[in-house]
């Protein structure tokens, strides 16, 4: 056995992984108190919109994986909103903008996080809504430690928020200061936003999904979304460097539900991978699977692994640019993309020296369709690409995203990845104590492109939970924060754990690494072609091999890549769960 940063958790009554550990801790509350996975997973976000702030957000995106006993089969929730009706490519290009801000509210689209956690609730839950959301009020009321992190991130934009975002500046700079790391901090607006939703939803009676119904109705068709329509009509600075008011509006949100979906699957190991359709990013990582099935990947943590695996993840990426969006507007081939005749002729470009083209395929005959603007000399710097970037006033800072897994005692397991709504990305809406997602920055404004910007269409999100099935029934939930990374950590990760056999913790612990071969899903959209970013855990004969494969190989630290968190049931019955220690506020814990 491998030494490990902490041990793998193993129990007969619950599990919750999450990357914050007082979330973590809410949801173990909630499976003690006889609630179920899904009630344990929407305490679980809910506790991470507050205690992560510069991850996430109330008003963020949230897309789900599940599986519930009653029904027998796995299923994706879409909590990734759609952009506002009044999106069009000119509205932007009119304003003289060559790209979607990252910041302020021209990058807004309509909040899916809360949708998606009340749609579970109502369909899958068991506990009534005042016991879900007590975790979150009272942490937003009471105080949490805030993380150091968030301390940095509230010191890089400090001056944005004193001369333009003051409604942030209001909760995010107490008394004119930044909070200092491990200060007890408050965000009473929240709390009082959290408790009126709940007191409103509760005035009306009823069952408990009729409640949960009715909060769902009071966020995005009562005062939330009334308070929304009217902080789009007031000019905010964006990342573009001047003032803009928004296109979204109180009848964005009043006509958006979250939807139900089938997952995309491939079998790999053994199992049946679940992801997202390709309105997520999920699909590349069935792509990079399918392709290394076919492959010698090597001993863990070897040359030929990460060659491998790279090179791998550059042809499925390529893919993702060229074919993936919103299905609802884009004829997306996933069926071929995601056919073992096709992943068998997309291994075969792998060659033995690391590639600095950029090479969609033909899935079906289809031509690939790519941006002019990825071949414009738009190159990252060196060492960045980590994380998911939103601009503030002195340059980029970097935004993020939180990931949850839970796995109960009946069977029931669920995998969500919480983002958006960064403090440091979106001002705060008066009043509300929480901002606004701004991943309409990921669309691109040419148009034919599979992702191009359209009027009430899913921006292809980077948010990509998922989850492993054996023989039909759910065995792990897994996922990580990251942007363009999650699916490539996670594939070492499954890598580790699924072929090369370590356990959780173990193949969480093991070094890592990821490509910056893809024109990032973030603005300004920059990539760097070849790059490739590691722990020096590696090894320096390992990463002097890949140097001599041709890889432009930035060392990172020991414990820098990837916050994944995992958990789910075994064929025995038992639940395991695992948690990232790299940023320190990862936890698992279960009995």
């Amino acid at each position: 056995m491998r030494f490990t940063t902490r041990p793998e958790l193993i129990g007969t009554f619950g599990m919750v992984a999450s990357t914050h550990w007082l979330a973590s801790a809410s949801g173990m509350a909630i499976l003690e108190e006889g609630g179920n996975a899904f009630d344990a997973a929407a305490a679980a976000g809910l506790v991470l919109h507050v205690v992560e702030p510069h991850l996430n957000g109330l008003g963020g995106d949230t897309p789900i994986i599940g599986y519930d006993v009653a029904s027998g089969e796995p299923w994706v929730l879409c909590g990734q909103g759609p952009a506002p009706a009044a999106a069009t490519a000119s509205a932007f290009t009119d304003l003289g903008l060559d790209f979607i801000p990252g910041t302020g509210h021209l990058a807004a689209v309509v909040p899916g996080s809360f949708g998606a956690w009340m749609s579970m609730l109502e369909r899958h839950g068991t506990l009534p809504l005042e016991r879900i959301t007590r975790f979150a009020i009272g942490y937003a009321r009471d105080g949490f430690p805030l993380l150091p992190e968030a301390s940095t991130a509230i010191d890089s934009v400090s001056e944005l928020f004193s001369e333009h975002w003051t409604t942030s500046a209001e909760i995010y700079l107490p008394g004119g200061r930044i909070p200092a790391a491990g200060a007890r901090f408050r965000n009473p607006l929240l709390a009082d936003t959290l408790e009126r939703i709940v007191r409103t939803a509760e005035a009306g009676g009823g069952s408990r999904e009729a409640v949960i119904a009715r909060a769902r109705n009071t966020f995005y068709r009562g005062f939330v979304a009334e308070a929304v329509d009217a902080w789009m009509r007031h000019p905010v600075r964006d990342s573009s460097g001047e003032d803009h008011a928004g296109l979204l509006t109180a009848a964005d949100l009043a006509d958006w539900e979250p939807s139900w979906e089938r997952p995309a699957t491939v079998e790999f190991a053994g199992v049946t991978v679940a992801k997202t359709q390709p309105w997520g990013q999920g699909p590349v990582l069935l792509q990079q699977l399918a392709m290394l099935a076919h492959q010698d990947i090597g001993p863990a943590g070897s040359a030929q692994m990460v060659h491998t695996v790279v090179e791998t993840a550059k042809l499925a990426f390529a893919d993702r640019e060229a074919f993936y969006g919103d299905p609802a507007f884009v004829d997306v081939p996933l069926d071929d993309l995601l056919s073992d005749e096709y992943a068998r002729t997309r291994a075969a470009l792998v060659g033995p020296e690391a590639s600095e083209d950029l090479r969609p395929g033909s899935p079906g005959g289809r031509e690939p369709r790519l941006s002019d603007a990825i071949f414009a000399d738009r190159i990252l710097p060196a060492g960045a690409g980590t994380g998911e970037p939103t601009m503030a006033r002195a340059g980029v800072v970097r935004g993020d995203t939180c990931h949850l897994d839970v796995s109960d005692r009946w069977g029931n397991v669920v995998a969500a990845t919480p983002s958006g709504a960064w403090l440091q990305s979106s001002p705060a809406i008066p009043g509300l104590g929480f901002a606004l997602p701004t991943r309409a920055q990921m669309f691109w404004l040419e148009q034919s492109l599979p992702n191009s910007i359209a009027p009430k269409k899913r921006p292809r999100t980077t948010l990509s939970p998922g989850m492993l099935l054996r023989e039909g029934k759910p065995y792990l939930a897994f996922g990580t924060p990251g942007g363009d990374q999650q699916d490539q950590w996670t594939v070492v990760f499954l890598l580790n754990h699924l072929v090369h056999g370590l356990n959780l913790q173990e193949s969480i612990d093991a070094a890592t690494w990821h490509s910056t071969h893809m024109p990032s899903s973030f603005y300004p959209r920059l990539f760097k072609p070849g790059g490739l970013i590691v722990e020096d855990r590696l090894g320096d004969e390992v990463i002097a091999e890949l140097r001599g494969r041709g890889h432009d190989v930035t060392v990172s630290g020991p414990w820098t890549l990837g916050r994944i968190v995992a958990a789910g049931r075994r064929d025995d019955g038992l639940v395991v769960g695992a948690a990232n220690p790299r940023g320190m506020h990862g936890y698992a814990v279960g009995r």
